[in-house]
């Protein structure tokens, strides 16, 4: 298991980095990103707390990367926050998509899969066939969610992703115990959206392909 969509207690999360990764690590995760809410308030001093959490890759066989998840960000906003984000060292951007549990500013989905500067689009909703064109076109990952609520779209966002062409990954959006799961369970609830197993697995090699253009 790869997850490139967590939170600890620096936003809304109920983990130290330190738990979180050691709970990643007990269900067998070989990366686990460190990607908590973000706006212009506080995005310089998460991404320094998630930096701090890359000494626990000494001491368990697992990567740890910096990130943040830039949420509820007004979309005119997003682009020159990620890249920031990315001058500040953050190793993965995520940004918070237009969920049909929470009332995101229309337009954020579209501003993010124009970016060079996202990498993932996390729980996009009822995400417009237009805004997964643009994403294959950006190469901005679109995410497959674990999460109750904001997994509700899954099954259309599959579906868009397959007949487009867009690149999909499967993250927890994890905010505390119970949250993490292993690649068994990832692989049930990415099927139980519409996907095949074979498409299930390419999602989880997008993931290690992600991690792996990471230096």
């Amino acid at each position: 298991m790869i997850d490139l969509h967590t939170h600890t207690i620096f936003s809304d999360g109920e983990f130290l980095p330190s738990e979180l990764v050691r709970h990643a690590v007990l269900h067998g995760y070989e990366a686990v990103a460190i990607t908590d809410h973000a706006d212009h308030t506080n995005l310089e001093w998460l991404l320094e707390a998630a930096k701090k959490a890359k000494y626990l890759e000494e001491e368990w066989d697992i990567r740890v990367l910096s990130g943040v998840e830039l949420t509820h960000v007004p979309p005119r906003k997003i682009a020159p926050l990620s890249k920031k984000a990315k001058e500040l060292g953050a190793e993965i951007v995520v940004v918070h998509g237009e969920t049909i549990s929470e009332p995101v500013a229309p337009g954020t989905n579209s501003a993010s899969v124009a970016c060079e500067y996202v990498d993932i689009l996390a729980h996009p909703g009822l995400i417009s066939e237009e805004d997964v064109q643009t994403a294959v076109d950006n190469n901005v990952l679109l995410e497959i969610t674990t999460r109750n609520g904001h997994n509700r779209t899954n099954g259309h966002v599959a579906r868009l992703a397959l007949e487009i062409g867009a690149t999909l990954v499967v993250n927890t959006d994890t905010h505390g115990p119970g949250n993490l799961i292993t690649d068994e369970t990832a692989l049930k609830i990415a099927m139980g959206a519409g996907l095949t197993e074979s498409r299930v697995k390419e999602a989880f090699e997008a993931s290690k392909k992600k991690v792996a253009e990471i230096v």
